[in-house]
């Protein structure tokens, strides 16, 4: 997983607490609302989060963190070698629900099925 720069990180959320101070000083100003939903979204993408909050709050454990750290909290670190060896040399690689789901003879392109005539006169020789 790629992370941000932690100076980046550092700016938009300062950037985000300035206008969210500002849109709470003011309310009923839209573009100071505007502009503070915006930092909002852009501390989304960068943190990867659904919800501002959730955003700003992971930034700042960003920022209190190393990135290895970080990674493990959010549940994206790498699996342990132990793991990977339990699984043994000859065991099958993981498999998703559609894998699963259709045998190799239904995951072929169906045939095209053969007119009646030709079927009739194969059935006579």
């Amino acid at each position: 997983m790629l992370l941000p720069a932690k100076a980046e990180v550092a700016r938009h959320l300062r950037r985000h607490r300035v206008w969210e101070r500002a849109m709470l000083a003011s309310p009923d100003d839209r573009r100071v609302r505007a502009t503070f939903e915006d930092s909002g979204y852009t501390l989304c993408v960068l943190m990867g989060k659904r919800c501002a909050r959730e955003a700003a709050d992971a930034a700042e454990r960003y920022l209190r963190t190393n990135p290895g750290t970080y990674l493990r909290e959010q549940g994206a670190a790498r699996p342990h070698v132990g793991a990977l060896a339990r699984r043994g040399r000859g065991a099958a690689p993981d498999r998703g629900p559609a894998e699963e789901r259709w045998s190799a003879a239904e995951r072929r392109a169906p045939q095209e099925p053969r007119p009646a005539a030709d079927r009739r006169s194969r059935a006579e020789a």
